[in-house]
């Protein structure tokens, strides 16, 4: 049997494919193991209302995506309107006075104050204090997580 020059270019097509395939698979990211992040090592990047320090964005083996950052807002401002998405999230006031809507009305919160904003549940944080206020947010998506 021979091979002829379109027998070279079905097999060349179809290795291309496969490497593409597997270059794919790896480009997804790792799921996330046993972490920890120390909060001086962190990169601070400037907002137009404080400050944001990323932490993580990644699967874990029981999320789709894990992602954590930690926001420092200023005096008197909001870090955005009310608004909803269908992820949950948690919040953790680490320092300053903030005011949360939750459940539908304003909440005044301090420091080691949690907050759990559910599925799709309208919700909005402000800086009602005279120092900047500093709070950690948790964001997950798991498989149960609306599309939209």
């Amino acid at each position: 049997m021979r091979i002829t020059r379109r027998d070279v270019t079905v097999a060349l097509g179809a290795m291309l494919c496969t490497c593409a395939a597997a270059g794919l698979g790896q480009a997804q990211q790792a799921v996330l193991g046993s972490a920890v992040w120390d909060w001086n090592a962190l990169s601070v990047s400037k907002t137009d209302v404080g400050a944001i320090r990323d932490v993580v964005r990644r699967p874990t083996a029981t999320l789709d995506e894990l992602e954590m950052h930690i926001t420092t807002l200023n005096p008197g401002l909001s870090s955005h309107p009310p608004h909803s998405h269908p992820n949950e999230e948690l919040v953790i006031v680490r320092q300053g006075i903030v005011e949360v809507l939750s459940g539908g009305s304003w909440k005044r919160l301090g420091p080691g104050s949690v907050i759990f904003n559910a599925s799709n549940a309208p919700h909005a944080l402000r800086n009602v204090g005279g120092t900047p206020a500093t709070y950690h947010v948790i964001n997950w998506k798991s498989a149960a997580t609306p599309k939209t």
